[in-house]
């Protein structure tokens, strides 16, 4: 076994009573199935998954009953076989209290398996096939917030260490523990397919000096693989020592930025609960349908741990450890720092679901005022200002909250613990975030609609800027359309004219010629004489002279009105040529020898 390594120190951090021994004597119970299950569609960080199947579809163990929305999505599998009773909105495991949509199933008698196809020969099959398994599998991290897994490890190229999170530092949480203890070969195998997987050169296995059973167990597996490259890492039994960022300070000496990832650093984490389901993914093709569940406390008569399906109402789990469901005993999810209160013990169990603590009750400690003693700025083991952030959030300074590091902080609970005025602060802390990032929410929202609006109304002036256009081109066309009708009735007009009074000459010398030769015959009609039509040659010329005086003053004095005299002088010009004609017409008639 390795010892020549060095373990760093983090800031702050506390060393709260153990409590594990109530739990880690005894092996892993097997799981009872309950006559119903309550599956939540969002037992992870990111999207809910999206409903596959209906109300009474039957289902089998393993199946999927709804799969990821998205990268950052996880599917859910039915974990008994069984009938979907409902579809609806239930209660689940969540620090609000507020019900969310969840499919009930009812067990049937006999269980009928619908697994995934073994991976037997893992080693040679392509990175994306296992990958892929994480995400049909619906794995999720199983010691935390319930990261997507298959988007974690899916940053081959970039990582160089791979850390194992087997800590566990929180008090009366066992789960790990019992789990390394007896499936110790189990997840040096899934160690070994995560590195394939992320392609890390190096293993470091964290985990405290206060399991001595699980790191023997681990040891020895890990002693038999020829160039191992993997090593356990003990350390000092001190919380929070498992946090993510704490425990890679631990192992390696260097900080996570703040509002980074770990595998900035060439570094990922994962933890062992999860390590293990992904074994069973890849090589048995097993869902994510169970997990190891430390029910413990002092008021549990039986605590110990157990495998417990996914989706199991934690009331039945509370019977088969001797406590009445409704009885009035307090029950958190977690451990006492990070857990929350269930208020609806029909609740079930998610992915998340690491202990179910039903502890001893307390005095409830009136909350008192801040002495600026300073224990909790000591206690953090992220070097925060938490009465500063405490005064924050009291008065609602959002930006000086986020200014002061708000959101570094991982909730750990080691400066409410160490504060002797009793004050909540990881609660105020919690919902400063919530409205925070409510009101980016909000901004976000109104940021869009905003842009929506721009967008409407720059398209509506595009819209009628267009029309406007198109009703431009019509009016233009439509006046020149006009523009040459009135110039062909002008020219219809004058050649009418002209016809006319050449043929009325023609006929007054018919006339004449046929009044010399019958001097009875009755006269014609009269019509303009020669005269007449000079006349009117002679009145229309005038016209014209009239015109072309006012467009040669318009041109300086009214430049709008050219267009419009130059078309009428060209009309006028144009009548007064075919009057001249039919004048001139006239007369040769008139002066023809008889």
């Amino acid at each position: 076994m390795t010892t020549a390594y060095k373990i760093w120190d983090i800031p702050g951090g506390i060393h709260p009573e153990q409590y594990k021994t109530l739990s880690n004597a005894s092996e892993i119970q097997p799981a009872v199935l309950p006559p119903e299950i309550i599956l939540p569609l969002n037992q992870h960080i990111g999207a809910p998954a999206e409903v596959l199947v209906n109300v009474g579809d039957q289902v089998k163990t393993g199946q999927l009953i709804a799969r990821n929305k998205g990268q950052i999505s996880v599917g859910v599998h039915s974990s008994i076989t069984g009938t979907v009773t409902a579809i609806e909105s239930r209660p689940i495991p969540h620090p609000s209290g507020m019900p969310a949509l969840c499919v009930v199933i009812e067990r049937l008698a006999e269980e009928e398996i619908l697994f995934l196809p073994p991976l037997n020969d893992w080693k040679s099959e392509p990175l994306e096939i296992l990958l892929q398994r994480a995400l049909d599998a619906g794995l999720a991290g199983m010691g935390g917030a319930g990261f997507p897994t298959h988007a974690k490890l899916n940053s081959r190229g970039n990582i160089h260490t791979l850390i194992v999170n087997a800590v566990e530092c929180e008090p009366y949480i066992t789960s790990d523990d019992r789990l390394m203890r007896e499936k110790a070969s189990e997840i040096v195998e899934g160690i070994e397919i995560t590195r394939l997987i992320t392609g890390a050169q190096k293993v470091l296995i964290g985990i405290e000096d206060n399991k001595p059973e699980a790191i023997t167990a681990l040891q020895t597996i890990i002693d038999r693989i020829p160039d191992k490259g993997i090593e356990i890492r003990v350390v000092p039994t001190k919380y929070p020592s498992g946090g993510e960022k704490q425990l890679i300070q631990l192992l390696t000496g260097q900080e996570v930025p703040s509002g980074s990832i770990p595998a900035t650093l060439g570094i990922v984490m994962q933890n062992v609960g999860t390590i293990y389901a992904l074994q069973q993914a890849i090589v048995l093709g097993k869902p994510l349908i169970e997990r190891v569940v430390t029910v413990t406390g002092e008021n549990c008569p039986n605590p110990g741990n157990r495998w417990i399906r996914l989706g199991t109402p934690m009331s039945f789990i509370l019977e088969q450890v001797g406590v009445k469901a409704d009885g009035p005993h307090q029950l958190i999810m977690g451990g006492p720092m990070m857990g929350f209160t269930v208020m609806d013990h029909q609740a079930p169990v998610i992915k998340t679901t690491n202990c179910l603590l039903l502890p001893e009750p307390k005095p409830e400690q009136p909350i008192l005022p801040c002495i600026r003693c300073g224990m909790c700025e000591q206690a953090c083991p992220v070097n925060l200002l938490p009465q500063q952030l405490y005064w924050n959030a009291k008065s609602h300074d959002w930006e000086k909250a986020e200014l002061n590091s708000l959101f570094d902080c991982i909730e750990c609970g080691a400066c409410a613990w160490s504060c002797p005025s009793n004050i909540p602060l990881v609660q105020y802390y919690r919902f400063a975030k919530a409205e925070i990032k409510k009101e980016r929410a909000e901004t976000e929202k109104s940021d869009r609609a905003r842009l929506r609006f721009e967008q409407r109304q720059e398209r509506l002036a595009q819209e009628e800027a267009e029309k406007e256009a198109k009703r431009r081109a019509r009016a233009e066309a439509a006046a020149k359309a006009q523009q040459a009708k009135q110039e062909s009735d002008g020219d219809n007009a004058v050649n009418s004219d002209m016809k006319s009074e050449i043929l009325a000459s023609v006929a007054r010398a018919k006339a004449k010629k046929q009044s010399q030769a019958e001097p009875s015959a009755v006269p014609p009609k009269p019509v303009l004489s020669t005269e007449q039509l000079k006349g009117k040659w002679e009145t229309l010329q005038s016209k014209v002279e009239t015109a072309r005086t006012k467009l040669d003053a318009a041109k300086t004095e009214n430049p709008e009105m050219v267009n419009a005299l130059s078309t009428a002088l060209g009309k006028l010009e144009e009548k007064a040529h075919q009057a001249k004609l039919a004048y001139q017409q006239a007369a040769e008639e008139e002066n023809k020898p008889q």
